[in-house]
């Protein structure tokens, strides 16, 4: 539902202990995390671990203060976010909430950005359907075992684009 990330529980032990190659970012990323609430565990793991990357993560939970109007500070996080990433589960796919609001928002700055430019992640927390609007961009599966280190990878080269 926001930015965040982390895992489902049938994600590679790799992923989830923090054990795999660890890959700092040379730029500092806005990244926000699109989720299901259900998703929660996994995508808080997500958090920590980019953030121990570097990566500057959106979650709503640390981010969203008292009194704060959160559909404007979530507009915000995603229209300053360098990347997106959408993490998807069965669950997301299944049930409505504002994470379609979300992801809707991201889609539109996709859109507007110029073509090639990597700014929305499909990321798979386990095995599920992608969303019909996010079928044209590759995904990443996050519950294989190169699955972090994939998503890494595409963090670090945006990170060294000047």
């Amino acid at each position: 539902m926001y930015f965040f990330g982390e895992q489902r529980l049938t994600m590679d032990k790799r992923f989830v202990s923090g054990k795999d190659m660890s890959m700092s970012l040379s730029k500092q990323l806005q990244v926000f995390l699109l989720h299901a609430r259900q998703d929660e565990e996994s995508v808080r793991r997500l958090y920590r671990r980019l953030l121990k990357e570097g990566a500057d993560v959106w979650l709503d939970q640390e981010k969203l203060l008292p009194g704060q109007d959160w559909v404007y500070e979530i507009h915000k996080a995603i229209e300053n976010s360098d990347m997106v990433i959408a993490c998807l589960s069965r669950q997301f796919n299944k049930q409505g909430g504002f994470r379609h609001e979300e992801l809707r928002l991201a889609l539109e700055k996709a859109a507007s950005l110029p073509e090639g430019t990597t700014f929305l992640i499909p990321a798979r927390l386990e095995k599920c359907e992608l969303p019909e609007p996010l079928r044209r961009w590759q995904c990443v599966d996050l519950f294989e075992t190169s699955g972090y280190k994939k998503l890494i990878r595409v963090l670090k080269e945006w990170a060294v684009i000047p």
